[in-house]
């Protein structure tokens, strides 16, 4: 296996996996790495892994065996591993006469070296980590949907500040580590090396729509974190009432008490 050819078919199987939160790659072997930006590394029995630090692994050309050695091998490097792994898989062709891109359900490239495999794999792996996320968002859409019936039906709701503060909280997690972890919406790091390979990124940016799909997911951010906030403010304020009449309650309590004492002295 080499960087000019590191995979032996023109036709082979793309899937990516969302294993965890982040990846310890550190101190992943040098004998097995081809490369370190993403770290790539050979697979037994052929095929090859690229691995990205935010919990995704893309296998390219694996066999099932490898997939679950691989997988195996990558649970206790996984921080925060998740119960069921999400996957996406593509079919890629090689066939250098034709142009690039998604034809009949398979994406098209016109050579397979090895930093246009990686660059694969990097879209890839941003797809899915969106997917994750996406259906994340959509299960926090439909818990606030009754929270919001409620209040325009009732003109108040239940519960206290702790459970809110938790989804924003868990809101604010999923930028950190889209934006800060992924850096999905940056230009991938091969970039800087390799700017010949900047068509293709565009391409692939644009057959898996990640800015459309990124920008999408921001709006649904701010406004499920928007309206969290909102919420805890209007508890906020109920509570905040509540403990006004309670010092009111005291006052006037104390003023009668001054008022019988004088009476009773009178």
């Amino acid at each position: 296996m080499s960087a000019d050819k590191p995979l032996h078919s023109r036709t082979f199987r793309a899937r990516a996996l969302l294993l965890g939160a982040r990846f310890d790659l550190r101190n992943w072997p040098e004998a097995e790495t081809l490369a370190r930006a993403p770290l790539t590394a050979k697979l037994a029995g052929g095929g090859m892994a690229v691995l990205f630090r935010y919990g995704v692994a893309v296998l390219l050309e694996a066999s099932e065996e490898a997939e679950r050695a691989l997988r195996e091998r990558l649970a206790p490097l996984a921080e925060h591993r998740y119960r069921s792994a999400e996957a996406e898989e593509l079919e890629v062709r090689v066939e250098p006469a034709r142009p690039e891109g998604l034809q009949d359900g398979a994406l098209v490239l016109q050579s397979a070296g090895l930093e246009r495999l990686q660059l694969v794999a990097e879209a890839l792996s941003k797809s899915v980590l969106l997917g994750h996320y996406e259906a994340r968002i959509a299960s926090d859409f439909d818990r606030i949907e009754p929270l919001a019936l409620e209040l325009e039906r009732r003109g108040r709701i239940r519960g206290g500040t702790r459970e809110h503060l938790k989804r924003i909280g868990a809101l604010l997690l999923i930028e950190h580590r889209m934006v800060g972890r992924a850096q999905i919406g940056d230009k991938p790091e091969l970039l800087w090396d390799h700017p010949r390979l900047e068509g293709l990124n565009a391409l692939l940016e644009d057959e898996f729509e990640i800015r459309e799909r990124l920008a999408a997911l921001d709006r649904k951010l701010e406004l499920a974190a928007r309206t969290e906030r909102t919420l805890v403010e209007l508890i906020s304020t109920r509570h905040s009432l509540r403990v006004e009449w309670y010092i009111v309650g005291l006052i006037a309590f104390e003023i009668a008490l001054t008022l019988y004492a004088m009476w009773a002295r009178a």
